[in-house]
Parts: C-alpha cells; structure tokens; sequence
C-alpha cells in the first residue's frame, strides 16, 4: 500500500517525468527507451522547469537526474559528504573496477586522487606523454591518414581515435604497446576483453530491473557469463604486465610511465592492477569520443579550423608548454565538449535524507544523476534529439591533402 502511494504521489508532483503507474511505475516507459537513455533523459529535462525529473521504477531506486547548475553544485560541493558513489554504483563496476580510483568512496577514493594528481602533475610524467603523443602521432596516425588520403579510403573516423587512444594510455599507465593503431594486425585479446567487460558492466547499468542481471551473474549465465570471463582476461593480463614491470625495475630504472612509478612508490599488486584498469577505462574511451565530436564540428565550422591552423602556425608541439599555450584549440575542445559531454552523467546516492536548491526531495539511498546537458539560457533551452545518432556507425570520413 505504501508502495502504490508514494508511486501516486510521485506521479502527481513529478508532472514533467516520464509516464508512472501504480506499483510499476516508469518500469514500462524505461524499457522502452533503455537504448536510447541519454536521448530520453535529455527531451525529459528539457521539458521540466526546473531541468529535475524523477524517475521511479520497479525494481531499481528510485533516482533523481538533474541538470540543474544549482543542484550539480549543492551535490558536489555544498553537502559533497552527503552523496558518495555508494554501494549500488559501486556493485555494478566492481567486479571489473575493483577498489580503483573511480569505484571507491571516502579515504580510499582520497588517497589515490591525490596519489594520482601528484603522478600526473610531475614534470617527468607530462614530458614522457607529450613524448608518448609524438612517437604515435608521427609513426602511426598519420601514416595511417596519409594512406587513406592516396588511396582515396573512407576512414571510420571514430574507430580510429579509439585505437589511437588505447595505444596512448596504455603505454602510459601500463609501458606496454598494443598496437591498436597498426590497422595490419588482429585486435589484441585485451582489447577486446575490455570492450565486452565495458559493454556489459554499462548494461547492468540500464537493466530495467536490476535483480536480473544478479540472477544472472550468481547462476554464471548469459552475458554476465561474459562479462566474468573478460573481466579475468583484463586482470589476468595486467597482472602479467605488472610482474614483467617488476622483474624489470630489479635490473633498471623506471621507465617513466605510470606502472614503474606506482611499483617503485612500493604499491602491491591488487592496488596497483585496479588503479592502472582505472585510468585505462577511464582514458581511452573519454578521449576518443571528445576528440571525434571536435573533428565533426571543425568539419561543420570551417572558420575555427582555420583559426587552429593559423594558431599553430610553425611553432613547435614538442613540449607541454607549447601545447599549454594553445588557447583557441583548447576553447574549441572545451566547447567541444560542452555541447557533446565525453560523461554525459555521473550518478550518487544520496546517506541521508536532503532536499536540492530547486526544492526537490531526496530520500535516504535515493539514486541521483547529474546530468551534463544544459539549456544555453532560461528562455531558449538546447535540445539536440540525434545527439548519439550522428556517431552511429563511427564518423566515416576522407582524407584530402590540404592546398
């Protein structure tokens, strides 16, 4: 009884949300758009005034997306205690994450933020990337471009960011090569192990309701089958990497990636393993995607090409200073990124009871999604319904020698 008048109660003062019903709630509307979430999310905020909707479904919590300036802040900086990542986030990427940086909360989420942020904030580190980007832009991404320029080849764009990035950040967290980018040669394992473990991790997610995919993963079938069986190819790889680190740190110094600094710091295994799968998660799909979205939009707005050729002019992108002081190619990819979010969300649960800034009501356990897409201004909100469909299928381009 409680159940079906907080589901009425919620449908009545959540006029802006998706369709509710007694005791299921949203559960049938949530199916229906399960693979288009970020689409249904954003047409649902843009009709609410207060840019907060609440969904509530059999079957999951019930959860609170914002895209409100004002509640994003009061969750992360006002009452930031308030609302950690919490057990029910930390369940769904756990068995791939572990206790990395980005599946853990409170002294453990701190100590390896600021581990992390002293690592990357050495001059030593920033040197052995922008030296990292050199060797694999000089040697392979554009030979690879070239090519496809003589050979008048269409490119899927995005395929080949995403095999630049894995190539970047695993030699940089891990040492190691994968030669993602050498189009030559079949997909490594781990590859394609991180794919699948990525994949379904998201889809438990977006299971409409989430007892199923836990009845799947206790019985070992279907995809968290899968999932399992990827899962242990990532660690079982990068356990190897990381004892074939340590053997070779024994002879010689580090080689200034991330890995030999953790090892020589005297880190153990199973953090060192979850960290670096951090990063790699963390790096490789996020850089691809703003890097693809900024190369369709220069190719819709020719004027800011022009503007980052003349920027970089003659000068030399052999240093990070040099690269610093770009400041129109870093607008271009902040605006980038504002109108296309590498994280479109990034969700909470609230530990107590709160009300947001926009009065809204969060109970105790209450799942809370901020959301990153925002109306431009109050009176002309920014609605962009094929937002995920301009990259189905990657971003097929030709290259063409420039006159």
């Amino acid at each position: 009884m409680q159940l079906l008048l907080n589901s009425s109660l919620s449908s009545t003062a959540n006029s802006n949300g998706p369709p509710s019903y007694p005791f299921v709630g949203c559960l049938f509307s949530f199916y229906k758009n399960r693979g288009r979430l970020l689409d249904w999310y954003t047409h649902l905020l843009s009709q609410s005034p207060s840019q907060t909707i609440v969904v509530q479904r059999l079957g999951a919590r019930r959860t609170i997306v914002t895209a409100n300036p004002d509640n994003v802040e009061h969750m992360l900086k006002t009452n930031f205690a308030n609302f950690p990542k919490g057990n029910p986030f930390t369940e769904i990427l756990g068995d791939l994450l572990g206790s990395g940086i980005f599946n853990v909360d409170g002294e453990l989420w701190s100590t390896q933020r600021k581990l992390a942020s002293h690592e990357f904030s050495t001059k030593s580190l920033r040197e052995f990337i922008v030296k990292t980007l050199q060797e694999e832009v000089e040697n392979r991404l554009i030979p690879l471009l070239e090519g496809a320029m003589e050979s008048e080849n269409v490119l899927d764009l995005q395929d080949v960011l995403r095999r630049f990035a894995f190539d970047i950040v695993c030699k940089v967290s891990l040492g190691t090569d994968p030669f993602c980018l050498d189009l030559s040669r079949p997909v490594p394992s781990l590859v394609k192990a991180f794919d699948t473990a990525s994949e379904i991790s998201a889809m438990r997610g977006m299971a409409p309701v989430f007892l199923i995919w836990k009845i799947k993963r206790a019985l070992n079938i279907g995809s968290e089958k899968n999932l399992k069986e990827a899962i242990k190819l990532v660690h079982d790889s990068v356990l190897e990497i990381i004892r074939s680190k340590k053997r070779a740190l024994e002879t010689k110094c580090d080689d200034g990636d991330l890995l030999s600094r953790l090892l020589s710091a005297g880190h153990g295994e199973g953090v060192v393993r979850d960290m670096v799968i951090s990063f790699i998660m963390a790096g490789r799909d996020t850089t691809s995607a703003a890097m693809t979205w900024l190369f369709w939009l220069l190719s819709k707005n020719k004027n800011a090409e022009k503007m980052i050729l003349t920027e970089v002019g003659s000068r030399s992108l052999s240093d990070y200073e040099s690269l610093k002081d770009m400041s129109f190619l870093k607008a271009c990819l902040c605006e980038s990124m504002r109108l296309y979010p590498p994280v479109a969300w990034d969700s909470k649960h609230a530990v107590n009871d709160d009300v947001l800034p926009d009065g809204t009501f969060v109970r105790k356990g209450d799942r809370v999604t901020r959301f990153e897409i925002e109306p431009v201004c109050n009176k002309q909100p920014v609605f962009v319904p094929l937002l995920t469909a301009h990259m189905t299928g990657g971003l097929k381009v030709i290259v063409r020698k420039r006159t």
